[in-house]
């Protein structure tokens, strides 16, 4: 398991903390199985009402750690096994308890598709959310492809997915992708009392809620599952080889 995720419990609360800052939290295959195995976990354990995720040291996440995901996804792809990512996009899909995201810095790729998946997002007026898949020969994954039309209308998904324009707290808000933007020294306060709301209410009530809020969850998992297919297609393309290659040099650099 990855020490650079944090899991705490408070009341009723999961505290699950992405803590690697001196590479911005970059996610490892280590990082997203502790991912996984926390919401498991909470999803299990009854006493818990709610799971907050955060970020440490004023960045939520720069999103995949490009050397471990590129060293992960060949050996899925040798042993035909799902990479540890996939697996916690889906976890993350079908965690059937209130999720609460607090946002500061970078959230790039799965630190902005994630957020479609909660049920409240607070940001930092610091958080700068991006989804540079294209940028990088790849697609959009985690269900992004549509649940950004569904929320931002389809223009501003085309900015935000097609040209992987970033966009600030205040845009994010405006967008429907995070509900109230917080002061950095607030943030934190802040999002464990809405996530303590949550996990107060009554839990059956909440949930039955929460479930007819979002639907029928099989087109989204279809959409998921036709996305993953096309994301491993595209890591073995020319195309997404030479963006790999430029953006390492790049931070070579």
């Amino acid at each position: 398991m990855s020490e650079f995720v944090e899991v705490s419990r408070e009341a009723a609360v999961c505290r699950v903390t992405l803590a690697r800052p001196e590479k911005k939290n970059a996610l490892t295959s280590a990082m997203y199985e502790r991912l996984t195995l926390a919401f498991e976990e909470a999803s299990a354990d009854e006493s818990i009402g709610a799971l907050l995720l955060s970020g440490s040291q004023g960045v939520f996440t720069a999103g995949n750690d490009i050397g471990d995901f590129l060293a992960a996804a060949m050996a899925a792809s040798a042993a035909n096994t799902t990479p540890a990512g996939s697996r916690f996009i889906y976890t993350l899909a079908k965690f059937d308890k209130p999720l609460v995201a607090a946002i500061e810095g970078p959230a790039v790729g799965i630190g902005t598709t994630l957020c479609f998946h909660c049920d409240l997002v607070y940001a930092a007026p610091s958080a700068r959310f991006s989804m540079p898949f294209v940028n990088l020969g790849l697609v959009p994954e985690a269900g992004s492809s549509m649940l950004a039309p569904l929320r931002f209308g389809m223009a501003k998904a085309a900015e935000a997915l097609l040209l992987g324009e970033p966009f600030d707290a205040a845009a994010a808000k405006e967008l429907g992708l995070v509900n109230e933007v917080v002061e950095s020294e607030a943030l934190a306060a802040h999002a464990f009392l809405k996530s303590a709301a949550l996990a107060a209410k009554p839990r059956e009530a909440l949930l039955a809620a929460r479930r007819l809020l979002r639907g029928d969850p099989a087109p989204l998992l279809a959409r998921m599952d036709e996305e993953l297919r096309l994301f491993h297609k595209r890591l073995r393309s020319p195309e997404a080889r030479a963006a790999f290659m430029a953006f390492m040099e790049k931070a070579k650099g």
